[in-house]
């Protein structure tokens, strides 16, 4: 897979863990698994203390809003540096090319 086969967003967003808005920072990048038939979307969550204060370094749901969209998924397994994983399956909290023309008018 090159590095054009994945999608992604990068800037700030809102994390929603047990009712609780977090603006946060994050790196999202996603692609289309045709195995399973799912757009698999994944990155991790510049380290925020309100995250880690409610994660606790467990598995929560999340909601996640960026400009570009909003989905719904789960922050799990913190690195070293307290960045949260976030992941989550089909429609993506960012936008997508749907077509081979807004692939070639953004490539």
């Amino acid at each position: 897979m090159s590095e054009h086969d994945e999608d992604g967003y990068t800037g700030p967003a809102t994390l929603v863990v047990e009712d609780t808005e977090i603006p946060v920072e994050v790196e999202l990048r996603g692609h289309f698994q045709p195995i399973d038939g799912y757009y698999h979307w994944y990155g991790r969550v510049k380290a925020n203390d309100r995250l880690a204060e409610l994660a606790g370094g467990r598995k929560k749901p999340a909601e996640i809003h960026t400009p570009e969209g909003s989905a719904k998924g789960e922050v799990s397994d913190p690195d070293p540096w307290d960045r949260y994983r976030i992941m989550g399956t089909s429609t993506p909290p960012f936008a997508v090319p749907r077509s081979l023309d807004e692939i070639e008018a953004t490539g």
